[in-house]
């Protein structure tokens, strides 16, 4: 995944990943449009889960609605 979209509401993607990496907080999940790496960044520092982990949770919850 070169590009990461999000789409929807946001609100629901964050609690979302929230209820998968409890860790999280809001800080830790502040989206600005057009700065994913950042968020990507972020969410690894907090979970110490791979790239590819982080973003193929964020297409799912991005895509489905559900973070399994």
């Amino acid at each position: 995944m070169n590009t990461l979209e999000i789409k929807g509401d946001w609100n629901i993607t964050k609690g979302k990943l929230k209820q998968k990496w409890a860790n999280l907080t809001d800080n830790d999940l502040q989206y600005i449009e057009g700065k994913s790496e950042e968020l990507i960044g972020r969410i690894q520092k907090a979970t110490g889960e791979t790239r590819e982990a982080i973003e193929k949770q964020l297409h799912a919850c991005c895509s489905s609605g559900t973070c399994n």
